[in-house]
């Protein structure tokens, strides 16, 4: 599923600038809104779990994509002026979805995937569907919050005058989302509120900061195209992910990057510079995640966390509570284990033997090659827009030489996508 043009047409979210009509203390850009929208949707999620509620993840992480597919398409039209056409001209607004759903129709093809992107645009299927229309509220809750983050930013920078008529709309649209616990505790500023905080210095890291490069990509955003990408690349094999697998690889790819909020960004030749430094620098990561990450996460998502950002790149499952159904029939993969223990295994191994909610599959090997196409992407679309360095042509070329031709990563031949570019 994942082409060369569906991985272009989505890297044009780090261009679409926000609120471009207010002074901005920094860029805002629809891919780190994005971003930050879905750390906020796993938190909030999280919390209601722990209330009993249902949460449709796979549901809400193929939303997070058709909501940005939605968006880079009709970036000209301010979302309050969407909002009016909706409410007033319904008619016209289904013409506008049935124009976006042929924006899409070449680079989707008619798979599976673009049959959900069409009900998406054109069904709402929260009314027939309680646990949908829960999930719905929360990623509605999670995009109301994250766009008054970035109107607290800004209102530091603009007259008030500017600001009163945004400020009562978007106070009264979260007045509608306050039944959730998590967005109770963030608006009071207890520990959820700090994480984020934290989550949101990568928003103001930027990658390849040792370089010119357009368009500038910061650390938050480049973990979302990379967890967008791990959904796409998932459909280049030929391999059913069961649902958790997929929950776990889009949301480990989303929290990769999750201890440089604390270590700020070490570029990969500086990790590398010796031969023990990867190791400690590693080791150092942990330590002050440690310190000053695990304290802020609450117990609904702690464990969980930690285990997605746990040697982030490795093939991995937990270890099956013995009771399960499942553990008797591959019991022998266990002996020695504890329930809820990492194991490190291969793709291949998870294919035969993991694929099941129980053992809560995570590919970190797939995980790792969408890294790797979102930094050549972040390179190569520098150089094409003729703002280049060595940095650059040297991170372009050397992620190049990890794949050679006819090597298979995780059931992908990576050479094949990279050789579209040439």
């Amino acid at each position: 599923m994942l082409t060369k043009q569906l991985a272009l047409k989505i890297f044009e979210a780090f261009s679409i600038q926000r609120w471009n009509d207010l002074v901005r203390p920094f860029d805002l850009v629809e891919m780190d809104k994005a971003a930050e929208k879905m750390v906020l949707a796993y938190i909030l999620g999280k919390f209601e779990e722990q209330a009993g509620n249902s949460i449709d993840w796979d549901w809400m992480i193929h939303t997070a994509l058709f909501d940005l597919l939605k968006k880079i398409a009709l970036c000209d039209i301010k979302s309050p002026v969407q909002r009016m056409i909706r409410r007033e001209y319904p008619d016209e607004y289904c013409r506008l979805n049935q124009w976006v759903i042929e924006q899409y129709r070449t680079l989707l093809g008619e798979s599976e995937l673009f049959k959900k992107f069409n009900d998406y645009c054109l069904y709402d299927t929260s009314e027939a569907d309680p646990v949908i229309a829960r999930t719905s509220h929360v990623l509605r809750a999670a995009h109301k919050y994250s766009t008054l983050r970035e109107f607290q930013m800004l209102s530091v920078v603009n007259e008030r005058f500017r600001l009163e008529k945004i400020e009562k709309e978007l106070n009264k649209d979260i007045e509608s989302h306050l039944d959730l616990r998590g967005l109770q505790l963030l608006l009071t500023k207890q520990c959820p509120y700090d994480f984020l905080m934290i989550i949101e210095q990568l928003r103001f890291q930027v990658r390849w900061n040792q370089t010119p490069r357009v368009p500038n990509t910061s650390v938050l955003g480049h973990s979302f195209f990379v967890a967008i990408l791990t959904l796409l690349l998932e459909e280049n094999t030929d391999v059913v992910f069961c649902p958790t697998r997929r929950y776990n690889n889009f949301f480990a790819a989303l929290f990769h990057d999750l201890p440089e909020a604390v270590t700020r960004d070490i570029i990969s030749p500086v990790k590398q510079a010796t031969d023990d430094l990867p190791s400690i620098v590693k080791h150092i990561e942990e330590k002050i995640v440690a310190k000053e990450l695990v304290p802020l996460m609450d117990v609904c998502f702690k464990d969980e966390l930690l285990y997605l950002i746990e040697d982030e790149f490795a093939d991995k499952i937990r270890v099956p509570h013995h009771d399960s159904l499942l553990v008797s029939k591959i019991i022998e993969k266990f002996k020695g284990k504890t329930a809820g223990e990492l194991m490190n295994v291969s793709f291949e191994e998870i294919n035969e033997f993991y694929n099941f909610p129980e053992c809560s599959p995570t590919d970190g090997g797939l995980i790792r090659v969408c890294d790797h196409i979102a930094a050549f992407l972040e390179a190569d679309s520098s150089i094409r827009h003729g703002i280049t360095s060595a940095h650059l042509q040297d991170g372009r070329t050397n992620l190049l030489r990890i794949y050679p031709t006819g090597k298979i990563v995780s059931g992908i031949d990576v050479a094949s996508f990279f050789a579209e570019f040439y």
